[in-house]
């Protein structure tokens, strides 16, 4: 197996690490206002994700730093072709980490609710978003070759809001919303667990309903490799009703790796539709960014490949121990303080 090909795989499980861990992170976000009736279930909801949210962004940190080492033209053109997109998305994550940070720095109920709605704002916009640029790389975007010879986008930003594209976005913010409500019925106890249950059941049919029409058009626009993609979203289906069957039995830790293995198997689905392409061109295939036109020399991605082997079985070993400190569920009745009967100083 070339290095190229072991780079497109080590990206590939970097993406499907940032959608599982960030889908949730998310989802939870997403759900603040619809499972919380007062500050100190909001508080409760936000310290669920307070020892991990920032841990799981590395992710995507990783995956663009990869990509840029790894494949120096996908990386150009991604980012100058979707730059819009890619811009709003930093901007929401730098507004949401903020306003976890601020929403208790002052006391007033009014700021907290700002950046209340901060949260969900900023959830939101990253989950479509995602959802919209990964669709258009699968389907092929406006590529050809420049003056200079590099392969540049020639499209503009709403050549980026077609119909499947759009699927693509509604998909994964549904799909995020149901990953976060599983994990909010792992991670809390009381009218929470309870609310987040019911919230998983039903966002879970509209994002069962969306991803089959997502995942039936993609088989029918991609027929070269419908065997490969057909099998992987057979099995991302049979994944998500498996979440449903352990939602409903109340094994909150079930339907929680069943969603996170959908998600997972649809993500790679998504890659080996591409394989070995990287960013297909709708302008013919002679402008096609591949593994090979995009990749840097053989020597740079062996040095990579160690400094890969050392480093990410440490930050696996990490992240891994800081979940399992953190494991315990959260309700409601612990943010109040035993005596006074108001809400303690969490840090959310």
């Amino acid at each position: 197996m070339s290095f190229q090909s072991v780079w497109f795989i080590l990206i590939v499980v970097l993406w499907v690490g940032y959608f599982v861990l960030e889908g949730f992170d998310f989802g939870v976000g997403m759900l603040l206002p619809f499972v919380s009736r007062n500050e100190a279930d909001r508080r409760a909801v936000l310290t669920t994700l307070g020892p991990v949210w920032d841990g799981n962004e590395v992710w995507l940190l990783v995956a663009g730093g990869a990509t840029f080492a790894a494949f120096p033209e996908w990386y150009a053109t991604l980012f100058s072709g979707f730059y819009l997109p890619l811009f709003l998305i930093l901007v929401a994550l730098i507004v949401r980490g903020v306003a976890f940070e601020y929403r208790s720095k002052y006391g007033k109920a009014q700021w907290r609710q700002r950046w209340d709605v901060a949260i969900v704002i900023a959830s939101a916009l990253p989950a479509l978003l995602w959802g919209v640029a990964f669709a258009n790389i699968v389907r092929g975007v406006p590529l050809e070759k420049s003056a200079s010879g590099s392969i540049e986008y020639v499209g503009g930003f709403f050549n980026l809001l077609n119909p499947y594209a759009l699927l693509g976005g509604v998909v994964t913010l549904t799909v995020f919303l149901t990953h976060g409500a599983h994990f909010l019925a792992l991670k809390t106890a009381g009218e929470i667990r309870v609310k987040a249950h019911d919230l998983a059941i039903k966002l879970g049919l509209v994002a069962a309903v969306s991803a089959v029409a997502f995942l039936v058009w993609s088989n029918l626009m991609l027929p070269s490799i419908n065997a490969k993609f057909l099998t992987l979203s057979v099995a991302t289906a049979l994944l998500w009703v498996a979440g449903f069957g352990a939602n409903y039995l109340r094994r909150e830790g079930w339907a929680f790796i069943a969603s996170s293995l959908a998600i997972t198997t649809f993500v790679t689905g998504l890659f080996v539709a591409l394989y070995p392409r990287v960013m297909p061109s709708s302008l013919g295939a002679q402008f096609d960014l591949t593994i090979t036109n995009a990749s840097s020399t053989d020597y740079t991605l062996k040095v990579m490949t160690v400094v890969a082997v050392v480093m990410t079985p440490v930050v696996l070993v990490y992240q891994g121990w800081t979940y399992w400190v953190f494991r315990k569920r959260v309700s409601a009745a612990q943010i109040m303080h035993p005596e006074r009967g108001v809400l303690d100083t969490l840090p959310l």
